[in-house]
């Protein structure tokens, strides 16, 4: 169609939910379909949570709010940042979105021009270099290879930034692989930055509250504050809260970078969800014990399924140290023919065979921009976890 912006050209669609929409037609079809293609916890949102929610709804707030969010929302995210991690910042510096993919968009939307590069570790989550490229700049993807623990090196970074860099992407613990920086790994990535002052850092912390390592959880702030007038931390309450759908993230800065997000908010969707901020200040400041909860759940149910996968011929998996996603190599199965006759030659066919012939639906890491591998969400249950990896063995083991 002429009429479709030349931009979106370039720009690809999820794979995530592409698999899920798949997953979901099949059900609708009538097929038993265990879906592990979605970052999305299986628990409901806490009862507490609930609570509050309910009780804005019956106190009338349900009108607009300033585009930025609601004060109390802002001041909960600066009182966690400060508890959490030590990090200090004023209620002005707090932008509220719907949800923190929003964030990243506003941040790149409000300061990439053409021709402006993103580093982008890979594998990376599916959205970022899609939105680099939506809002005008260009991705600059680094791969970081399984010897490597799935991580951006120091010498990676000093050999990818470029006099047009204007952002480094980080996120940790990672998605698709869990991967987890330690403190000297984000160390050695801020004395790179410290010597190229043009290169700001998008910390992306959605998993943040879901590390499983004895060594406690540091975003790269915690070890480089100095980094703070150069950075943006991102997080939400989707992933530790179980709260995906109601839509609430958020993004802290320095003043001037959030006062153009909110440019961009005010003249695009303006405020996130009234009512989700009011639960969302509840989660923030609220009873956490129901984070330690679904942590402990989540670990149980990673030692599951990592064991479980390295059980299957042709699978071969590390232990994450944090998020729910397990990033499996499929390369011993590459070459190998289906029953039905095909010959398996890249993750993608893997990722379908296993939907078709085991209706399992997981995604394939081409979409992460690494392969050949899949992401296998641990998010799910483990009955659903249990009867997932039962029909990803039987569809192996009928491979010759």
């Amino acid at each position: 169609m002429s009429f479709i912006a030349k931009r979106l050209a370039a720009v690809a669609p999820a794979e995530t939910m592409e698999m899920a929409a798949r997953a979901a037609e099949l059900r609708r079809q009538g097929h038993d379909v265990v879906s592990l293609s979605q970052g999305e916890p299986d628990f409901d949102t806490p009862a507490h949570i609930q609570q509050a929610a309910v009780r804005a709804l019956r106190d009338g707030k349900t009108r607009y709010t300033e585009a930025a969010g609601i004060a109390a929302l802002r001041e909960a995210v600066v009182a966690r940042l400060a508890a959490d991690h030590g990090l200090h910042y004023g209620a002005e510096q707090v932008s509220v979105t719907a949800g923190a993919k929003q964030a990243i968009f506003n941040a790149f939307f409000a300061t990439l021009d053409a021709g402006d590069e993103v580093i982008v570790p890979a594998p990376c989550w599916v959205s970022y270099p899609e939105i680099v490229k939506l809002t005008g700049g260009t991705p600059v993807v680094v791969a970081c290879p399984r010897a490597a623990g799935f991580k951006l090196t120091a010498a990676q970074l000093e050999a990818a930034i470029t006099p047009r860099t204007q952002w480094l992407m980080l996120n940790s613990p990672s998605n698709p692989t869990g991967a987890v920086y330690t403190r000297a790994e984000l160390a050695a990535l801020a004395e790179v930055l410290r010597r190229h002052p043009q290169v700001w850092v998008l910390t992306d912390d959605i998993y943040a509250q879901l590390v499983y390592t004895a060594a406690p959880f540091e975003t790269l702030l915690q070890v480089a504050p100095e980094l703070q007038s150069r950075a943006l931390v991102v997080n939400g309450v989707s992933k530790a809260y179980c709260m995906t759908g109601w839509r609430i993230g958020w993004a802290a800065g320095p003043h001037a970078l959030i006062q153009a997000m909110n440019l961009v908010l005010g003249q695009s969707t303006n405020n996130a969800n009234a009512v989700a901020q009011v639960a969302a200040v509840e989660a923030l400041s609220g009873d956490q014990a129901c984070v330690a909860s679904f942590r402990a759940a989540f670990r149980e149910r990673r030692d599951f399924v990592v064991a479980a996968l390295r059980d299957i011929r042709g699978l071969s998996v590390d232990l994450p140290d944090g998020a729910f996603y397990a990033y499996v190599s499929c390369a011993a199965l590459m070459g190998l023919r289906t029953p039905q006759g095909s010959v398996l030659t890249s993750d993608r066919d893997f990722v379908r065979y296993l939907l078709d012939q085991a209706q399992v639906a997981v995604v394939s890491g081409t979409g992460f921009l690494h392969s050949p591998y899949l992401r296998v969400s641990y998010a799910a249950g483990l009955p659903q976890l249990e009867q997932a990896t039962q029909r990803i063995a039987a569809a192996v083991a009928a491979l010759a």
